[in-house]
């Protein structure tokens, strides 16, 4: 099933209570047991739903605890799991908290992260720098990079970045030629790729060959793909996502998610990864999977896109909620 569902399922909603996104209205009320549970039974939906690509991380509450667990349950070695490394979760599910993660690009935290991380062998098959800038270094840091070579050696796995922000492009160029020994390091490119920031597709096809792995976030931008009245400037594509929905008679999720696929094709893309809270919206992303947009469509898609700079200065003013 692996290699024809494009959809990976993503962990950060399911292991922390609050997440940068636009929804109807807060939550105020939480249990971690029942939290736990949920998270849980969002693994177990998306595994019976076909998806074996589950991308966690430290910075993501319980998220890799909860594979961890879940995992125990399974034996099939179809399953890949990615984590990261380099954000640590500080709020302890405080709904109230004003600081939810910290990032950190140190061989320390590496190192620490790592630890904890390991347990999910033989399944991890992908290890990845948690957001990687210029600004934090860690693409020039040798030490940095020669321990990542060391353990893709080590443990036979595929090391990757992912990347955000307005210069998101520049870092993936730098990352896909870096080296250690002669080899490139990095297997995989985690790139946030949607309806209104499409600059990754200028790039791949002249950077990433066939054995590299594209894997797409953010393909719902956050929420900002479903008709908010506070981005009128996007009140053309929200009637056209509409239509789509409409003619295929699935969600816009479904529509946004397929763009992903279809706007790239035949890129080496791998996965586009759900976000979904619940299993109704696991349920809804997965039926990505079920049609194809015409070349028409994906053409009347692309003229969505928005300035990078513009795109990322409204992330900024997101709510975490």
């Amino acid at each position: 099933m692996k290699n024809t569902n494009k959809i990976g399922f993503g962990t950060a909603a399911i292991g922390r209570p609050q997440y940068i996104n636009i929804r109807p209205k807060a939550s105020t009320e939480f249990s971690l047991d029942a939290f736990r549970k949920a998270g849980i039974e969002m693994l177990e939906s998306a595994y019976e739903q076909g998806v074996r690509y589950f991308d966690t991380a430290p910075g993501y509450g319980m998220a890799e605890q909860l594979i961890m667990d879940w995992t125990k349950t399974k034996n099939d070695s179809n399953i890949e799991i990615a984590t990261k490394w380099g954000y640590t979760y500080v709020a302890n599910f405080d709904l109230n908290a004003t600081q939810h993660e910290v990032k950190e690009h140190s061989l320390f935290k590496l190192n620490k992260q790592w630890t904890q991380s390991k347990k999910l062998l033989p399944l991890l098959t992908t290890y990845q720098i948690h957001s990687a800038t210029f600004e934090t270094g860690v693409l020039d840091n040798p030490n940095i990079l020669n321990r990542l070579f060391a353990l893709k050696q080590a443990h036979n796995i595929r090391m990757g970045i992912t990347t955000t922000g307005a210069n998101q492009v520049e870092v993936l160029k730098k990352a896909i030629d870096v080296e250690i020994n002669g080899t490139l390091l990095f297997d995989v490119f985690q790139v946030t790729y949607n309806l209104f920031d499409q600059s990754l597709a200028n790039v791949v096809k002249e950077h990433l060959t066939k054995n590299k792995r594209l894997v797409i976030k953010e393909a719902l931008a956050n929420g900002r793909v479903f008709p908010n009245d506070n981005y009128p400037h996007y009140a053309k594509t929200y009637e056209i996502l509409h239509s789509l929905a409409n003619k295929y008679g699935v969600g816009i999720d479904a529509i946004a998610l397929r763009f992903c696929i279809d706007s790239l094709h035949p890129l080496p893309q791998f996965k586009v990864l759900s976000g979904a809270a619940t299993q109704q919206q696991l349920s809804e992303n997965l039926k990505t999977n079920l049609f194809t947009l015409t070349e028409k469509e994906v053409t009347i898609l692309t003229k969505s896109a928005i300035a990078p700079n513009q795109y990322w200065s409204e992330r900024k003013q997101l709510a975490w909620n």
